[in-house]
């Protein structure tokens, strides 16, 4: 680890060898010098796929200063480096949002598989506010090996993409609702009292943790 890390971060280069995923770097809490140093560090490392989650503005332009040719999904707020993401092996990985104001969360997610080496598709705004917009979605969902589902408000939707596919649901409540949605507990407690059994649930607004999730139960059966 160089000098100029020392005082603040031990980065786990080794992590993809021992378990066969890279670690992340999440940004929020860092100043932008210190996710600079983070990314001048791993510039050294193009082999080790880097994500930098929960990246503000600042911390976009630090890393893009050391990584100019690095992946930067601002909606998501995410970086990935090196930029084009490996080859797609296992199973498909379908990520739904229930509504725009999800999408952040959910692209997320669909970078975070994507970047961990699984072939994704984003199905958008398909809410339990109009069921006809996720039954047109069947075909894709009851292809995907799992599928996330993210969505705010009453959190409803992955129990109701649950009880129409076989696929594992991992569901990732979001901090999307008026006041009474409590910043996401109330999808959470929803998520976690699914009638529909195979649903697996991440913290709130945790796409990297869903995406992480997904991409290892899609994992092709010689990763496994």
């Amino acid at each position: 680890m160089s000098d100029e890390l020392s005082g603040f971060a031990r980065l786990d280069l080794e992590r993809t060898a021992r378990r066969g995923y890279p670690e992340a770097v999440y940004c929020e809490g860092k100043t932008p010098e210190q996710v600079a140093g983070i990314a001048a560090a791993v510039r050294a490392r193009p082999d080790v796929v880097t994500l930098f989650t929960r990246a503000g503005p600042e911390h976009a332009k630090a890393i893009l200063h050391e990584l100019p040719d690095a992946r930067h999904d601002t909606e998501a707020a995410l970086l990935a480096w090196p930029p084009v993401p490996p080859e797609s092996t296992g199973g498909l990985i379908a990520v739904v949002a229930a509504g725009t104001s999800d999408l952040r969360v959910a692209r997320e997610a669909m970078q975070t598989a994507r970047y961990l080496g699984r072939r994704t598709e984003l199905v958008v705004d398909v809410g339990v506010a109009g069921l006809h917009r996720v039954l047109g979605q069947l075909d894709l969902l009851r292809r995907a090996r799992v599928v996330v589902v993210v969505a705010g408000m009453d959190g409803a939707l992955p129990s109701v993409v649950a009880g129409l596919v076989a696929a594992p649901v991992v569901a990732v409540p979001t901090s999307v609702g008026y006041g009474a949605a409590f910043g996401g507990l109330a999808p959470l407690l929803t998520m976690l009292n699914s009638c529909a059994p195979g649903v697996a649930v991440v913290n709130i607004d945790n796409g990297y943790g869903a995406g992480h999730l997904a991409a290892q139960i899609a994992a092709p059966a010689d990763d496994a």
